[in-house]
């Protein structure tokens, strides 16, 4: 699979020079907006010459700015890709295997290229705010990773308290807001095609000092800009819907790591939860 040249920056930040290095990460912080722009703006923006923007490009294999905007700009179209382009775009070059066997191999590519991607420590950054017993935590998704929003609450609320999910439903965000304070985390899953609603609850929450943990694809939600920690995820799969399988890795993932940060008081949640359980009668009993 082509590494994007988000991925690119990222690898190559170690063997960068000074300057070479402060506008990679300027390029990651605005990733794609930064690098779409004049090759002045881009330089003045970043702090640095348009000859470090020239060598940069060169290192990562460009024969120059252009030409690492051709690529940029592919990228960016790929982001808004429909449904039923992404249907015609693999239908058209699926190998004569089973549907299982092409979905899967998708799947597993996508999960080791997300693995590869992720930062530990920026990982690890994201859990020790979630774990936060001082921190408040308010979920959303959009319109197809709702679900994962919905499941990602669903556990964390019996991990620690003071969880919600957010409604899509963009009038029921100023109550919400209301009661949001400097310093909670607002945990956002957005993927192409980005939603103006989401980015939009994201900008109000910042306002209020919330600190944002994004999910999102390897093309970057605009929303990055405003998130504190940014998990990037692989996606695409032979079909008309892009696979949320490593998004619901990354969930998983941060759920377990969360649990074991606040271990003391989850066992103890898990205890009084295992208790109502048996007191409503709520699963059968095994014979």
């Amino acid at each position: 699979m082509e590494l994007t040249i988000e991925e690119q920056l990222r690898a190559a930040l170690p063997d960068l020079t000074r300057a070479e290095r402060q506008l990679a990460t300027h390029v990651l912080t605005h990733y794609p907006v930064a690098a779409l722009g004049s090759i002045t703006v881009l330089a003045r923006s970043a702090e640095v010459s348009t000859p470090t923007v020239v060598r940069l490009c060169q290192k990562l294999g460009f024969k120059g700015y252009p030409d690492l905007q051709s690529s940029l700009r592919t990228e960016v179209e790929a982001m808004l890709v429909s449904p039923l382009a992404k249907h015609d775009r693999w239908a058209g070059g699926a190998p004569d295997t089973h549907i299982l066997n092409r979905f899967a191999d998708a799947v597993v590519q996508n999960l080791q290229a997300t693995l590869r991607q992720i930062d530990h420590a920026e990982f690890d950054a994201a859990a020790r705010l979630l774990a936060d017993p001082g921190r408040a935590v308010y979920v959303i998704g959009g319109r197809i990773t709702h679900a994962l929003a919905d499941y990602f609450v669903t556990l964390m609320k019996v991990v620690r308290p003071q969880v919600t999910l957010l409604s899509g439903l963009s009038n029921t965000w100023p109550p919400a807001l209301l009661d949001m304070k400097a310093g909670d985390v607002l945990v956002v899953f957005d993927i192409r095609r980005y939603e103006n609603s989401v980015l939009q609850l994201v900008e109000l929450a910042v306002e209020q000092g919330a600190e944002v943990i994004l999910v999102t694809d390897r093309w970057v939600s605009p929303a990055a800009v405003h998130a504190r920690h940014t998990l990037v995820a692989h996606i695409e799969a032979p079909s008309a819907w892009d696979s949320t399988v490593s998004i619901t890795v990354l969930v998983e993932t941060l759920l377990a790591s969360v649990q074991t940060l606040t271990w003391a008081e989850t066992e103890a949640r898990l205890k009084r939860l295992e208790a109502l359980y048996d007191r409503s009668r709520f699963f059968r009993r095994s014979r």
